[in-house]
C-alpha cells in the first residue's frame, strides 16, 4: 500500500518497502530532547524526526511568527522600515533577568526595522509586544493574526496565545510546524532573512549578542532562532546551507544551550553526509507541448509552477528516471496554471516524487468553424 506526503508542492511517494533499497543510510544520531526534525529545504523531505508533531511549549521560537508577520507587512508596504513604534507601558521591559529585552525606554519610539532586529537578534519580549500592539492594537489581537497565518502555512499543531512565547497552556507548537515556519521565512522573507544571521545588535547603547551559538562556530549556519523557558527547555530552529543544499533543523526541550547547539550540529552533519538534493526541473521550463483540440492554438506549453527537487541518498542522483504523464486529449479552453498532468521521478523502479504539470499559457476556444473541423478530425482519428 502506498501513501503520499505533500510538502512545498512536491508529493513524495512513500511505500511500506524501503524507499531507497540500493543504499543503506546510517541511523540518525540519538538525541536527548523532547522532539526534533530535520528537513531538506528544497524538496521538503523529512530526513529524520522524533515526536515532531507533539504539542510543546515553543518558548521564543514563537518570535519567528512575530518576525515573519512584521517582515510580510514590510514587504507589502503596509509597514515602513522607519515607521515609529511606541514602547508602551504594557510592552515595556522593566529590566529583570527573567526575560530577554531590547531595552527600548518607556514611552519612546523606535523604528520598525530596529524593533524587528530587537525581536530576531536580541529576542526582545518588549520589541515583540510593541510590534504586536502597533500592528494589531493589542497582543491578543495580534495572536489572532498569528494563528491565521499559521493556518495559512499549514501549521496544524500550533496555537499562539502571545507574541513572545511566554508560558501559557493555550500556547503550543511542534517541531514539524516550526520547520514549516522557518521554511516560509527563508523563502518569503528573503529580503530580511540575513538579519537572522547577524551576530549582535546594539540599541540604547546596549549591545547584545545573538543567542544562536552556531552562528559563531559554523559558517554554513545562517539562522534562525533560539528559545528557552522552564517549561520548554532549550530550543533551537536553525538552517545551514552547504553548497547547493540547505537543511532546516528544529530541536525542542534540550537541557542546556550547549546541548541544543551540539544536537543541531549533529543533525546537520548527519544529513549533509548522507543525503543530497537534486533539482528535477525548474519552474516555468517547457517540458512538453501536447495537442489541444478546439483551441485557437493546436498545442499548449506545459511545465511546473514551482521548482521540483528530490532528496536522495548520496550517489543515487544519476540513477533518477523522469517521466511525464499527460491526458491523452486536451480540449480548449485551457486556463494558464490549469493542472493537466504530472511529472514523476523514480529511483530503482520506485516512484519517489511527483508534481503536477500545469499549462504555462492559456489556450482560448476557437471559433465555431474551427471547432467543427476539429470535431470531424477527431472523429475520424478515433476510427483509425
Amino acid at each position: 500500500m502506498s501513501r503520499f506526503l505533500t510538502v512545498l508542492g512536491v508529493t513524495a511517494l512513500m511505500t511500506n518497502a524501503p524507499l531507497y533499497a540500493a543504499t543503506v543510510i546510517p541511523a540518525p544520531p540519538v538525541l536527548e530532547n523532547k522532539a526534533y526534525i530535520l528537513m531538506d529545504y528544497d524538496s521538503g523531505k523529512i530526513l529524520a524526526e522524533s515526536n515532531s508533531h507533539v504539542h510543546l511549549a515553543p518558548a521564543s521560537l514563537t518570535k519567528m511568527m512575530t518576525s515573519f508577520i512584521v517582515e510580510q507587512k514590510l514587504l507589502k508596504g503596509s509597514l515602513k522600515e522607519q515607521d515609529p513604534v511606541l514602547m508602551s507601558e504594557s510592552a515595556w521591559c522593566r529590566g529583570t533577568n527573567k526575560e530577554s529585552c531590547m531595552y527600548v525606554p518607556l514611552n519612546s519610539y523606535a523604528p520598525a526595522l530596529d524593533m524587528l532586529r530587537g525581536v530576531i537578534i536580541q529576542s526582545g519580549n518588549d520589541a515583540s509586544k510593541a510590534l504586536a500592539e502597533h500592528l494589531a492594537g493589542s497582543e491578543p489581537a495580534f495572536a489572532e493574526i498569528m494563528n491565521g497565518e499559521a493556518k495559512r502555512l499549514g501549521m496544524k499543531d500550533t496555537n499562539f496565545a502571545n507574541a513572545t512565547g511566554l508560558s501559557d497552556p493555550n500556547h503550543y507548537s511542534s517541531a514539524a510546524d516550526l520547520a514549516t515556519l522557518a521554511h516560509a521565512i527563508i523563502k518569503d522573507s528573503s529580503k530580511y532573512y540575513p538579519i537572522y544571521s547577524e551576530k549582535e545588535f546594539t540599541y540604547n547603547n546596549i549591545k547584545q549578542g545573538n543567542r544562536n551559538a552556531l552562528l559563531f562556530t559554523d559558517p554554513t549556519v545562517d539562522g534562525l532562532k533560539t528559545g528557552h523557558t522552564d517549561d520548554a527547555g532549550y530550543c533551537l530552529t536553525a538552517s545551514s546551507k552547504r553548497g547547493a543544499m540547505r537543511l532546516i533543523s528544529v530541536v525542542m526541550g534540550t537541557n542546556s544551550m550547549q546541548s541544543r547547539a551540539d544536537q543541531t550540529r549533529a543533525l546537520f552533519n548527519w544529513g549533509f553526509s548522507n543525503y543530497e538534493t537534486a533539482l528535477i526541473r525548474p519552474k516555468g521550463q517547457e517540458l512538453g507541448k501536447p495537442v489541444v483540440w478546439f483551441g485557437k492554438n493546436d498545442h499548449v506549453s506545459v511545465g511546473l509552477a514551482s521548482d521540483m527537487s528530490v532528496t536522495l541518498p548520496r550517489g543515487e542522483k544519476d540513477k533518477l528516471q523522469i517521466s511525464l504523464q499527460l491526458a491523452p486529449s486536451l480540449d480548449a479552453p485551457i486556463k494558464q496554471g490549469q493542472e493537466i498532468g504530472k511529472i514523476i521521478a523514480s529511483l530503482n523502479g520506485q516512484p519517489v516524487a511527483e508534481q503536477a504539470l500545469i499549462a504555462l499559457e492559456p489556450v482560448e476556444e476557437a471559433n465555431f468553424f474551427v471547432r467543427m473541423w476539429h470535431g470531424i478530425k477527431r472523429f475520424f482519428s478515433n476510427l483509425f
